[in-house]
């Protein structure tokens, strides 16, 4: 039976890799996948688990999922507000030049992603950065350079911050490394965006013109704008300060911005912004994250740290973060905390920057990429593939460069 579950998950990593092929949705067979794998497990248990253990088991999965579901709720909620009105279009059309060549945008696209990453949440700023893309209405063939950089940008700017990716939490909570180590992994995360940069821009040679609109923003759009900014915050100082989860703060951010909407203009039906969510959106993430709860209750991935055992450490944290592109990196961060491997700062360094980054390497390796992904319909697995050796290049380059920073650390 054991087999029979992982290869319908397989079957279900693989619907997505197909989707150009046989043109169904990946939210239906995803979803398709995830729920009939977790009703098999019912039907013909695996375990000494009984009906009580495996209804907790699915409850605490599907808790994971409802944490996430909501949380992106809430900020596509905010998203599609500030779209509709033409707030973030007009924000870059004052922000932007009336002229900038396409190698300069990359290279700013990639800044803005790493720096709005480093202290909203890699969903946040992969949905701000899309509708961002999306009003400089470029090609196909420009936009998905953009869109790779974009993935890998807001992976790299939340890896060197506790609040910026969970796996560095988890790590930082163990006691492996402190904050002060964690945030000097910036500076080789942001060479590696940079990298990346440079080589995505190589083909773009053009002068890119905009006309400024002058979008007139009302009192309220104001207002909701600034209450964005102050969710993200407040969302990172109460996390930090007082524990709460990031969901709860996005979720009172979005009450507030309903309030605000309402009595500031009572004709305004304000929670019809809820209606302009991909729906596709959330179901893709649900039946990707069924998938990975399968796996992880299969135990697939406790024998991950066994490779430690094989190669060097530096070789295997390496490895780990081309995993992580393929499964959840906090379910497999766990797994390696939990298997007392023993490593210096240094290591875990290299480690911390592997599971943030490396789930670039594939699109459905991070919530950025199947975020990015379900919204925009050119960017599909097997495009993305076609730029795997530009992710794969940066990615070393960091780590290389993590590497060697925490050998400095260790032996200064």
């Amino acid at each position: 039976m054991t087999i029979i579950l992982l290869c319908l998950v397989a079957m279900g990593f693989v619907s997505i890799v197909i989707e150009d092929v046989v043109h169904i949705n990946k939210a239906k067979t995803t979803l398709f996948f995830g729920s009939l794998v977790w009703m098999l497990y019912f039907i013909l248990p695996i375990s000494h688990h009984s009906a009580a253990e495996r209804i907790s088991l699915l409850n605490e999965n599907l808790l994971d999922v409802a944490t996430l579901w909501l949380f992106l709720m809430a900020a596509m909620t905010f998203v599609a507000y500030l779209s509709a009105k033409g707030i973030i279009e007009a924000l870059v059309g004052r922000l932007m030049p009336t002229q900038v060549s396409e190698r300069k945008l990359m290279y700013l696209t990639g800044l803005f992603g790493f720096v709005f990453s480093s202290f909203a949440d890699n969903i946040t700023a992969t949905l701000v950065c899309i509708s961002f893309l999306m009003s400089l209405r470029l090609d196909a063939d420009r936009l998905m350079r953009y869109l790779v950089l974009i993935i890998f940008s807001v992976n790299a700017g939340g890896a060197a911050l506790i609040t910026g990716d969970v796996t560095t939490l988890m790590i930082f909570l163990a006691g492996k490394v402190s904050i002060p180590n964690l945030m000097l992994i910036s500076v080789p995360a942001f060479a590696a965006v940079m990298v990346l940069a440079f080589v995505l821009s190589r083909p773009l040679k053009e002068q890119l013109s905009f006309s400024k609109t002058v979008t007139r923003l009302s009192r309220g759009d104001k207002l909701v704008t600034g209450l964005f900014m102050l969710t993200i915050l407040g969302t990172l100082l109460l996390n930090v300060s007082f524990g709460i989860p990031p969901v709860l703060c996005f979720l009172f951010g979005l009450s507030m911005m309903f309030l605000v909407v309402q009595f500031l203009n009572r004709d305004e039906e304000v929670l019809e912004y809820v209606r302009h969510i991909e729906f596709d959106t959330l179901l893709f993430f649900l039946g990707v994250l069924l998938l990975v709860g399968m796996l992880k209750e299969l135990q697939v991935l406790d024998y991950f740290p066994m490779l430690y055992q094989i190669v060097p450490v530096w070789l295997a944290n390496f490895l780990m973060g081309m995993v992580s592109s393929l499964l959840d990196n906090v379910p497999l961060t766990a797994a390696l905390l939990k298997s007392g491997i023993e490593m210096g700062l240094a290591d875990w360094l290299t480690l911390t920057y592997s599971v943030g980054v490396g789930g670039s390497l594939l699109v459905i390796g991070s919530a950025a990429g199947v975020v990015a992904m379900s919204k925009i319909e050119i960017l599909t697995f097997g495009r993305y593939l076609k730029f795997s050796g530009h992710l794969l290049v940066a990615y070393a380059i960091g780590f290389a460069a993590v590497t060697g920073m925490g050998w400095l650390i260790t032996h200064a």
